[in-house]
């Protein structure tokens, strides 16, 4: 086994980690490649599914990474790179023989292929191309010209269509002969003459109707199109939203060009909730956990940087009132708390309002009404917590005067915390700003100055 390889004891495992690949299986794994026995290896990848391969190959590290991929060799699936963070992708494309890699991407769909390339170099992507044949090529670089995280990259181009005018019967004699379906699909989607999708049909209508009944008889009621240019979040929200399955793509003339599915609507749908989870906390939506460490560190460094100026905005506040902190030492023990509880409620409203921006529950009909439910849920947990910082302030400390300072404080940058939380991401978003990745860095800002400010001012004024 390779040193560089860290394998927690099977002691350590639990049983409620469900899904989880069992560490016992990797450290077999790992000790094939080290020993170099392909026919266990295969024996032991055998019965594991894409996304876990994948897993594995994102848990361990690089070198035993490069010579399992080595030594598991044609039987490396294309499944397997698209379950791959897109960090790692180019390293093991890389990493794969060139007849390897073709074998590979040939049985994966269009949009596989898209989601896969579109992300690599150009001597990479031309690596992938090459191995399609021309039709597979033709359709995969007809949808890398439609915009990045557009329906267009989304969609799969092979469809399962039908003319509107058929029956049951005729669609199924279709079905059966036809070589080129997709693979797993849904609906069979009605066209028009000039190829306008005008309805879906279940597999399950099908199946459950007599031959002759007319495929118009048996739609769904709910259909909707999707324009190969609207934005990926869109097409996801619409999905989640109307509870599709699958729908179809049309071009600028509303003519059929390719169809999404549940599961590539819902793969952007968890991606958006991930990136706004690392956003939220300042950190690259691109990174992973088998990023080395100097990539990892310039990733963060931006907004660590970012951060280091608003601490600096705060000090300065701090700075206009060491007289009073030189006077009454309890305040530097004091003003911590306030910072850090109006901080905190900050960024609670911060995320709530994030993700209602995300799901498009939080609109300029509600604004307002949410902007003084926060207001007031600030207010009322200002009060009780200035209830309890007052009687600490004056049991710790017995002074009256400054339990009154702190508990004022208190209720004032929870307020304000609750009205930062709502109203920064609003406004960021309203000027075309991300707000789960700028709102963090300017509610604590001002959580921080108006905090300090509250707290030392007043004592600056009460206790002077």
């Amino acid at each position: 086994m390779s040193k560089a390889t860290e394998i927690i004891p099977p002691e350590l495992e639990t049983e409620d980690e469900a899904y989880v690949i069992d560490r016992k299986a990797i450290a077999a794994i790992l000790y094939a490649v080290e020993i170099w026995d392909q026919e266990k290896l295969f024996e032991l990848m055998e019965p594991l599914h894409p996304a876990d391969i994948a897993d594995i190959l994102e848990q361990i590290n690089a070198y035993d990474r490069r010579r399992l991929i080595e030594l598991y060799d044609k039987e490396f699936d294309g499944e397997i790179l698209s379950e791959l963070k897109e960090s790692l992708r180019e390293e093991v494309i890389a990493a794969l023989k060139p007849s390897v890699l073709a074998d590979a991407v040939r049985d994966l769909e269009s949009d596989d292929v898209v989601d896969l390339v579109e992300d690599l170099n150009e001597p990479q992507q031309e690596a992938i191309l090459d191995v399609l044949e021309d039709s597979d090529r033709a359709a995969v670089e007809t949808s890398l010209s439609y915009p990045e995280e557009s329906a267009g990259r989304l969609m799969q181009r092979e469809t399962a269509w039908a003319p509107e005018h058929w029956n049951v019967g005729q669609c199924i004699d279709y079905l059966r002969n036809a070589e080129d379906l997709p693979e797993q699909f849904y609906h069979v989607i009605l066209v028009d003459p000039k190829m306008k999708p005008v309805g879906n049909v279940t597999l399950g209508r099908i199946m459950g109707a007599r031959r002759e009944v007319m495929l118009r008889d048996i739609v769904e009621d709910l259909f909707k199109t999707i324009p190969a240019t609207q934005d990926e979040e869109d097409v996801a929200y619409a999905f989640n939203q109307y509870h599709l399955i699958s729908a179809p793509v049309v071009d600028e003339s509303e003519r059929l060009v390719g169809v999404i599915t549940i599961d590539d609507a819902m793969a952007v749908l968890d991606d958006e909730h991930e990136e706004d989870i690392l956003r939220l906390a300042g950190v690259s939506a691109e990174g992973s956990l088998s990023d080395k460490v100097l990539e990892t560190a310039k990733q963060r460094l931006p907004w660590l940087a970012v951060n280091l100026v608003t601490a600096v905005i705060a000090s300065l506040v701090i700075a206009q009132f060491a007289d009073t902190i030189g006077q009454f030492v309890a305040l530097a023990v004091l003003m911590p708390i306030v910072a850090s509880m109006g901080g905190n409620a900050g960024t609670q409203s911060l995320t709530v309002a994030v993700r209602a921006i995300a799901t498009k529950d939080l609109t300029g009909a509600n604004v307002w009404r949410v902007i003084r439910r926060e207001v007031l849920v600030g207010l009322g947990n200002g009060i009780a917590f200035a209830l309890v910082m007052g009687g600490v302030g004056l049991i710790w400390f017995g002074s009256m005067t400054l339990a009154y300072v702190i508990a004022v404080a208190m209720v004032i940058n929870l307020v304000v915390a609750g009205l930062a939380g709502t109203v920064v991401p609003v406004l960021l978003e309203r000027i075309g700003v991300d707000p789960a990745l700028a709102s963090g860095t300017f509610v604590t800002t001002v959580t921080d100055v108006v905090g300090f400010f509250a707290f030392l001012g007043l004592a600056a004024v009460v206790l002077t």
